[in-house]
């Protein structure tokens, strides 16, 4: 038997150690919280990919009374850019939630099937989709979406 470590580098920063790049980014994925439609859960999600010829594509997460058929933020934007923008790798992801109280203190990260799907991206672009997670009092950056996802499903 043979036993592995799996270790995933995050930056945790204050909104002061962002890049310029990474600001506006997370300003975009807050402002794209707004065109959430959460009536149930009560849960804002707003996502912003900056792709690589430098247009930013924003989406929010929208339910459905039939829970399974509703869509997060993260792959609302990642389909869109996939689908206007087909041959652009997308550089960097931001990520913002609030509910009725605010922008919420600490970072939320995407579920599983955004991860699949965020690097199925990645991969097929062959360039690492750095992941910014906003919180109100940290701010998480990692490098790759790869680092989210470790044993990802792979043919």
């Amino acid at each position: 038997m043979e036993t592995k470590e799996i270790k995933c580098k995050v930056d945790v920063l204050s909104w002061d150690e962002l890049t310029s790049e990474e600001r506006m980014l997370v300003a975009c994925a807050k402002d794209a919280t707004v065109g959430s439609y959460s009536p149930y859960s009560k849960f804002a999600v707003g996502a912003a990919l900056l792709l690589a010829n430098g247009e930013v594509v924003k989406g929010s997460n929208q339910e459905n009374v039939s829970y399974p058929c509703g869509l997060c933020a993260e792959r609302t934007a990642l389909f869109y850019a996939n689908a206007a923008y087909p041959d652009q790798a997308v550089k960097v992801l931001a990520i913002a939630a609030q509910n009725s109280a605010g922008f919420l203190p600490s970072p939320i990260t995407p579920c599983g099937a955004c991860r699949q799907a965020l690097l199925e991206t990645e991969n097929r672009f062959g360039v690492k989709m750095k992941v910014i997670l906003y919180g109100t009092e940290r701010i998480y950056r990692v490098e790759s979406v790869a680092s989210l996802l470790p044993l990802q499903f792979e043919m």
